[in-house]
């Protein structure tokens, strides 16, 4: 597997997303701003800063149908930018939270976004045409600490949420006069708005990184305990595995197909997992990676490293064998990844190009083409 484009835009990337045709990409510079950038002759100029929030924007998406970003910050307030005359300008949201907003979301029909906040509170917003603004409907009392991550299913309507509680939840937001009933009698998507459909408690820390597959039958969310989970048949009784690996923990994943997760956080380097044909999923190995690791000899290095990254040890051997691990996976950020976002077309049952960002202020572009015969494994 190859990056085929890896460039430093600022000290520290908070979040990311791209445009329709992905010429350019939009990101936080751990400030107040958004930045747009343009690709061009391998080089990236900057055509616009976004400057509304007060605070650090903790959110992006842009909209692949109608062109449209919405940015969420720690200023507790939301903007819908719309690119008029070459010029973006901003409408602001109705949120009602009195905690920051941390991450946002279109959804699939792109009628609706969710926001996750501080606030213990998912805010659902929609479109009034009468009224010419963003309104937003609350899903309240459900979580116990901040909801740390969004992601639709394909359906339009069931949304999954993290949070710091540990927990993942699957809710309806079923709008009327926005979202139309599933012709499926008795399918989840008929619950009323802010209904829990499913809650999980697979992880004792903070979760992070929610996402569903292509067909939506299968979630997959991170924890802080460095453990991946994965829950099929959502639902009144899922079924769940959970995946422990030895290094640090995740904070993002995405979907590369039905059978394969690549998961990227604080061991600065995505990490592949793939499921099996009895659907049993695995952690298979690093991406750049020269040769899948052994089982046992390579705990001790791996338990090393970790721990070198987390209390600074200075012993020789300590330091010597996390050099070695690290050499071996050739990793491409510098620090913690952040953010996962798919360069494929919305609905494609593969992924063939993500991006990752992380607190080094890279964005690097990785091609999947020859991904099938590098692992050995096919999805």
């Amino acid at each position: 597997m190859a990056v085929v484009d890896v460039h430093r835009f600022a000290e520290s990337i908070t979040c990311h997303a791209w445009s329709p045709d992905l010429s350019m990409v939009a990101l936080c510079p751990n400030n107040n701003e958004v930045h747009i950038y343009k690709s061009s002759q391998d080089q990236w100029e900057r055509l616009h800063v976004l400057e509304k929030h007060d605070q650090i924007v903790s959110g992006i998406d842009w909209s692949s149908k109608s062109n449209r970003i919405v940015t969420v910050s720690h200023d507790r307030n939301s903007y819908v930018w719309s690119l008029e005359g070459g010029e973006w300008v901003p409408t602001l949201v109705i949120l009602r939270l009195n905690r920051a907003a941390l991450c946002v979301q279109w959804s699939p029909k792109e009628n609706k976004f969710a926001v996750g906040s501080g606030a213990k509170t998912v805010c659902i917003c929609y479109y009034e045409q009468e009224n010419n603004w963003w309104v937003s409907k609350l899903i309240r009392k459900r979580h116990e600490s901040s909801v740390t991550s969004v992601a639709w299913h394909p359906n339009n309507i069931l949304l999954a949420t993290t949070s710091t509680d540990g927990k993942c939840r699957v809710f309806s937001t079923f709008i009327k006069g926005v979202d139309t009933k599933d012709p499926k009698a008795g399918s989840p998507a008929e619950s009323k708005f802010g209904e829990q459909i499913l809650q999980l408690d697979l992880s004792y820390s903070w979760a992070f990184g929610v996402k569903w597959s292509p067909s939506g039958n299968t979630l997959a969310y991170v924890g802080h305990s460095s453990m991946i989970y994965f829950v099929d048949d959502v639902g009144p009784s899922p079924l769940a595995q959970s995946v422990a690996f030895r290094d640090l923990p995740l904070r993002d994943v995405l979907f590369i197909s039905e059978k394969m997760v690549i998961g990227v956080g604080y061991d600065s380097n995505p990490m592949v997992f793939a499921a099996d044909d009895t659907g049993i999923w695995s952690f298979i190995r690093y991406i750049g990676e020269k040769k899948p690791e052994s089982s046992g000899a390579s705990y001790s290095s791996q338990f090393s490293e970790a721990f070198t990254k987390f209390y600074g040890q200075s012993k020789a051997t300590t330091a010597n064998e996390a050099s070695e691990s690290s050499k071996s996976r050739e990793g491409v950020h510098d620090n913690c990844i952040n953010a996962i976002v798919s360069l494929s077309k919305a609905g494609s049952p593969k992924v063939m190009r993500f991006s990752t960002s992380g607190l080094d202020g890279k964005i690097a572009i990785w091609d999947l083409e020859n991904m099938e015969e590098e692992l050995g494994h096919q999805f």
